[in-house]
């Protein structure tokens, strides 16, 4: 079915068209057409899929007249990068629409002045990280209370320890008559404590893992010993002469230490990270895209939602603690048709955590060893069957089931 199918202005197919986007996805022909029609949507889809053109369509769509300059629809999103990548998008697709279309981009980790100074007038389109867009409402820079579609982008991560008093906080400051619509790669069980308190009637959409991408993915599963993790990565990158890598690490501390290791190696690495100034971050980005970095190593949340083109290889140092997020990160690779590559790191200690993630799969990924790297632990029973996320909920786990909580009370 082509976009011009959808019931979309002639103005957005031609911009979907120019964008790249040829035919719709299975998210956008599902959600354009529940979200024209009004409705609260619910929508889960793997990285890569298309969810940002499949609400920031029909929301170009169905804005009011653009004179009116009052914020008609709001999109909250976890992170800067994610909050620009929007933004564009947004702009881009509204580039053919008879009227201009404001779209103001608002995140912290830079001055608030410039984007007080962009507010005046009023806007169309808001795109903010929760903390930042609170700051501005203190400073009387934007008003909430006329918000007719409310957008959360990458929900899962807006339910993070740090994003669920603030979600909750600009949730209240909202009209209490408006479109809501979720989309997110990964639905937690908190999540569906926050979409029974904010969306009506939803129509929910499941887009399961397209089996014609991931075969584009070549995953590969490599044992090594914890303490020698940074010494394997250098060697794969210069022996298997990898021009950019993605490496995703477990805490903030993390990047900071293996891109050091690399880059006393001799190999141009960078970290990125959330405490990262916006300056900073926005450099680490520009310079891998170009090439004038070989290596990225990125926590999930910082990485959330950002697009590498022509992404060779994701590699996990530390596996994600939720299984589903592993299709999140090596979905950033092999996109568009072309073929990518995956590599997982594991350990004797995490072993059965990577063994669930196999089975949330539906397949084995073939062990290897370095010549030169084998591991010296084996994995016990013990660690064989238990340690895996799911068996309890953790600290961030009830943070979220707390948010939502706390988001149904405020209705």
């Amino acid at each position: 079915m082509p976009f011009a199918a959808l019931g979309l202005k002639p103005a957005l197919v031609r911009a979907a068209r120019e964008s790249g986007l040829a035919d719709p996805t299975p998210i956008q022909s599902a959600a354009i057409p529940a979200i024209l029609a009004g409705r609260d949507v619910l929508a889960t889809a793997q990285t890569g899929s298309g969810k940002t053109a499949a609400f920031a369509l029909p929301l170009l769509h169905g804005l009011f007249s653009p004179a009116l300059r009052r914020i008609q629809a709001l999109v909250l999103v976890p992170t800067r990068e994610l909050a620009t990548q929007v933004g564009d998008t947004l702009r881009a697709l509204a580039q053919h629409l008879p009227d201009p279309v404001k779209v103001a981009v608002l995140f912290g980790g830079v001055s608030i002045n410039p984007q007080m100074m962009g507010l005046r007038g009023g806007a169309d389109v808001v795109v903010a990280t929760p903390g930042r867009l609170l700051d501005l409402v203190e400073h009387n820079a934007l008003r909430l209370d006329q918000v007719a579609l409310l957008v959360l982008d990458e929900a899962d991560r807006l339910l993070d320890a740090g994003f669920a008093d603030e979600l909750t906080r600009v949730l209240a400051l909202l009209p209490a008559k408006r479109q809501n619509l979720m989309f997110s790669a990964t639905f937690a069980a908190a999540l569906q404590g926050l979409a029974d308190a904010l969306l009506r009637d939803p129509l929910r959409i499941d887009v399961p893992t397209d089996a014609d991408v991931l075969p584009a993915i070549t995953q590969r599963c490599i044992e090594v010993d914890a303490p020698r993790r940074t010494p394997l990565l250098r060697h794969l990158i210069q022996h298997e002469a990898w021009p950019r890598v993605l490496v995703f690490v477990a805490t903030q501390y993390a990047t900071e230490h293996v891109a050091a290791k690399l880059g006393a190696a001799g190999i141009r690495a960078a970290a990125l990270h959330g405490e990262r100034s916006q300056g900073a971050r926005s450099q680490a980005l520009a310079d891998f895209q170009a090439g004038r970095l070989q290596v990225l190593v990125a926590t999930d949340v910082a990485a959330r939602g950002i697009h590498i083109a022509r992404l060779p290889v994701v590699l996990n140092y530390d596996l994600p603690r939720a299984a589903s997020d592993h299709l999140h990160r090596i979905g950033r690779t092999g996109r568009a048709g072309a073929p990518g590559l995956a590599v997982s790191f594991v350990s004797a200690a995490t072993e059965a955590h990577f063994r669930l993630i196999e089975k949330r799969q539906g397949l084995r990924v073939p062990r290897e060893q370095v010549a030169g790297f084998e591991p010296k632990e084996q994995a016990t029973p013990q660690q064989l069957t238990g340690g895996v996320k799911g068996q309890r909920k953790s600290k961030k786990d009830k943070l979220r089931e707390a948010a939502a909580a706390a988001a149904a009370a405020k209705r």
